[in-house]
């Protein structure tokens, strides 16, 4: 579909300097948001900032590691201060944490794995939930996967049970927000030209798939929906 006037809006988009995250924060800045675009690499950041700016888009660049559970509160804080309202919240931030067998999985890379694709996500949304409900027609949307969303695959544990807990948490979060002008939905990406893909698929030749921008439709899709239940969307 083609894209929304969002002159006047403002996104967040987490793990926005690469793949998925970096498609979208671009896409959005091109639509006229206000961009908040959050990840871990300065340097990678930058880089999308400079994409925005070439064609007058808008940016706000936020270095922060999203495990700093603390450290969410204080920059919703700032965010709340600086901006107000926020109108669309982009959850794709995620680690892929470690193929292996269950009883294989390291304690660590457990732990980090649900801190980073749940835990995260709901420190968010609960920091997040005033800025939120100051918008008009405020979007949640989280990227995941069908591996735990759907289908259970042998050694994607971690992975799986924390896309699994994600969606579950975005809809409940959809149920208790009913009453409000705050919707939601779920993309399931599938197979893209990712680092995270590289990882899990060491042995796959990346120019077989799609590049992360063709996700945008199916976002663009997700965010000027009306429809008030949770959407799953699988890219089309």
């Amino acid at each position: 579909m083609s894209a929304p006037d969002l002159s006047g809006k403002t996104a967040l988009v987490t793990g926005a300097s690469r793949g998925i995250g970096r498609s979208i924060a671009i896409a959005l800045a091109k639509a006229g948001a206000q961009v908040i675009a959050l990840a871990r690499t300065t340097g990678a950041l930058e880089e999308v900032d400079d994409e925005i700016r070439s064609f007058g888009g808008k940016a706000s660049l936020v270095p922060f590691d999203l495990t700093d559970g603390e450290g969410i509160e204080r920059l919703a804080a700032a965010l709340s201060e600086r901006f107000g309202a926020l109108d669309i919240l982009v959850l794709n931030a995620a680690t892929i944490g470690e193929l292996a067998p269950v009883a294989d999985i390291d304690p660590k890379v457990w732990v980090h794995t649900l801190n980073l694709n749940v835990t995260a996500n709901w420190r968010l949304l609960r920091a997040l939930d005033p800025m939120l409900r100051k918008s008009a027609d405020a979007r949640v949307v989280a990227l995941t996967s069908k591996v735990g969303g759907e289908e259970a695959r042998a050694f994607w544990g971690a992975y799986a049970v924390s896309k699994a807990a994600l969606e579950m948490l975005i809809e409940t979060h959809a149920a208790e927000m009913k009453n409000t002008t705050i919707r939601h939905a779920i993309i399931y990406p599938g197979a893209m030209r990712t680092d995270m893909r590289k990882v899990a698929m060491p042995g796959e030749d990346p120019m077989t798939l799609p590049h992360p921008d063709e996700i945008v439709p199916t976002f663009f899709e997700a965010i000027t929906r009306k429809d008030r239940e949770p959407l799953k969307l699988l890219r089309r």
